[in-house]
């Protein structure tokens, strides 16, 4: 786990970007290198603990579309991943979806990063934003994420989107956590 430096003396909730990546940096997944339901006892115990932590999930279109047609509809899920997506609030960026269809959804259409500034105001957990490459780059780049969570697969593939935007200057982190590596 890396921690951004402390940006200031307030106390808000944390914003942490929780991605699995490649050694080589990929976080979008264009090779079969990373399966969300096969999850060693150890990954979900992690997860498990992690999940505690956390109140509210962040989650672009995309990856909350991808997550709704999936994870509700898992009935023999051993992850315990099901019963928190389905429990937990989920904040979805998008201008073009409405109707999110999963419950505790809300939508974020107008002006994200100012909604999400306020959510992180706002009382309450850690809130986690999960793949979403475009929205974590972001919020990165408005400098919003206190901590990063990331899972690393031993799998090298040599190309796709990298969790750290080109040209983006990311302030000082610190290792929080030893790291961990699955697969």
């Amino acid at each position: 786990m890396i921690r951004a430096a402390a940006a200031g003396h307030h106390v808000m909730r944390t914003l942490a970007i929780t991605q699995n990546i490649t050694v080589d940096g990929a976080v979008e997944m264009l090779d079969d290198w990373f399966d969300p339901a096969d999850q060693a006892p150890d990954r979900a115990a992690h997860n498990a603990a992690l999940s505690t932590r956390s109140d509210a999930i962040l989650l672009g279109r995309q990856t909350f579309e991808d997550f709704r047609s999936y994870w509700p509809h898992q009935s023999a899920d051993t992850t315990g991943i099901t019963a928190y997506l389905n429990g937990v609030t989920k904040y979805v960026v998008s201008s073009t979806l409405h109707d999110p269809e999963w419950e505790n959804s809300t939508m974020i259409g107008s002006d994200p990063i100012e909604r999400i500034g306020a959510l992180k105001r706002g009382p309450g957990k850690d809130i986690v934003l999960t793949g979403s490459i475009r929205l974590a780059h972001a919020v990165i780049t408005a400098g919003l994420v206190d901590e990063y969570r990331l899972f690393i697969y031993p799998a090298v593939q040599g190309r796709g989107r990298r969790l750290f935007p080109d040209g983006v200057a990311v302030p000082k982190v610190r290792l929080v956590a030893p790291a961990k590596s699955f697969g």
